[in-house]
């Protein structure tokens, strides 16, 4: 089922125009989809794009669209050409001191978005509706400021988005794409998986795409349903090469991309969409990157481990408090950050300390990314477990709707697997 496109943002707030019901898509015909097509491609590439009227067509135009867009960025000033760094992010962290602001999370991608346009002339920012700030208005204000060359729209196609990434990053663009819902990140999955994390092994370090990042909305909001609320990050861990992120807040996020988007590596950056405003937080102003791969410890206790990421963070936050008033059990919560490459080290350190190990994530419970934390830390750290290592998460089954609060593994759920751990 095609997706309706929200060509006016001023007509409905950005929840509800991405969250109303999907048949509304039915009523566009395969002639309006195609003319949607044409005019993106028409306004984004110019001259040098020729109105698509079929696959090939479209091929050829995204094509000619790079071809351009790269020309016009070498004029500020050409990318040197990526290293085979491993894992250039891992260092401490660099955090601006100074000026503060508030900011939610949205407003904080945004603020890493304009930094990196404005210190990196060959950054890009392409996507769905991106051009008038995107559904959850992350890229509002870009294309004012900084072009309609250097932030544009793209046809509602997720595999060209990755294409057309990879063959900008390769080319010596930064590229910065967003998928509008995690959901619908699959018809790139092929691209992703196949390309982007492999170009640099396949051509012996010859070439690569390693200033790609993907940004993509993640997770449950409250009354997304199947198409809206999905956690795909264990589809993607599997995939050596990439490296995944997910942020629990505003001062994280900010951080993050930028290290994302210097990073020599291919990167996908999940972020939850019931915090784009929820989440609020002082923010530096200027800029700063966090190292990637490094979990962080936001809690110390001696008695259980709690490990999550994204969203489930701050659930897990409220565990630990009841644990404490109700059981005088002390818990540390650990933010795992990043989940390819993941932190085990620090999390096996926890462990070994506590001897008990709860993992919460949205995700469904079979293979997901929470089996690889367990199988990992019960080879690791077998001789100093007290009681089996427990999985919070989503049910296998698709993501429901009414039944969304019985699906998501929220407090009291978590908080029963801690008195399993206790009692064991």
């Amino acid at each position: 089922m095609l997706r309706q496109r929200h060509g006016n943002p001023n007509h409905l707030s950005a929840e509800d125009e991405v969250l109303q019901d999907e048949k509304s898509a039915d009523a566009f015909s395969e002639e309006d989809i195609n003319e949607a097509i044409r005019q993106s491609l028409a306004d984004h590439a110019a001259e040098r794009c020729a109105i698509a009227t079929d696959k090939r067509d479209i091929d050829r135009a995204l094509a000619a669209s790079i071809a351009g867009l790269l020309t016009i960025n070498a004029t500020g000033g050409e990318k040197p050409p990526a290293e085979s760094t491993e894992n250039p992010s891992e260092a401490e962290p660099v955090v601006a001191p100074g000026e503060t602001q508030r900011m939610n999370l949205f407003q904080a991608i945004n603020n890493s978005l304009d930094i990196a346009l404005t210190s990196d002339p060959t950054a890009v920012i392409f996507g769905e509706d991106v051009a008038f700030g995107g559904v959850f208005r992350c890229t509002v204000g870009l294309q004012e400021k900084h072009g309609k060359s250097r932030v544009f729209n793209t046809p509602l196609c997720e595999q060209g988005i990755a294409g057309f990434g990879i063959g900008a990053a390769t080319a010596g663009a930064n590229a910065i794409a967003e998928i509008q819902f995690a959901d619908y990140i699959l018809p790139a999955f092929d691209q992703i998986c196949n390309e982007a994390a492999k170009y640099r092994y396949r051509s012996g370090g010859i070439y690569d795409c390693g200033s790609l990042t993907i940004r993509a909305p993640c997770s449950a909001v409250g009354h997304g349903a199947v198409y809206h609320s999905q956690s795909p990050e264990a589809y993607f861990s599997h995939c050596p090469g990439l490296k995944i992120v997910v942020p629990r807040g505003p001062i994280k996020a900010k951080g993050l991309l930028l290290s994302c988007i210097r990073d020599k590596n291919p990167c996908l950056f999940f972020e939850p969409k019931i915090l784009y405003r929820s989440a609020v937080e002082q923010v530096p102003v200027k800029d700063y990157t966090l190292p990637l791969s490094k979990a962080d410890v936001l809690v110390e206790g001696d008695d259980i481990t709690l490990v999550g990421w994204g969203t489930q963070l701050h659930v897990l936050r409220e565990v630990c408090q009841l644990a404490k008033d109700q059981l005088n059990v002390s818990c540390e919560l650990i933010d795992l950050v990043t989940i390819l490459p993941w932190d085990k080290e620090t999390i096996a350190q926890s462990v070994k300390k506590t001897g008990r190990l709860l993992i919460a994530h949205e995700a469904p419970l079979t293979s997901g990314f929470g089996a690889e934390i367990a199988a990992s830390i019960q080879n690791e750290c077998f001789l100093n477990l007290e009681a089996p290592i427990e999985r919070v998460t989503g049910f296998d089954t698709p993501f429901p709707h009414i039944f969304e609060p019985f699906y998501l593994p929220d407090k009291w759920r978590c908080f029963e697997a801690v008195k399993r751990l206790v009692n064991y």
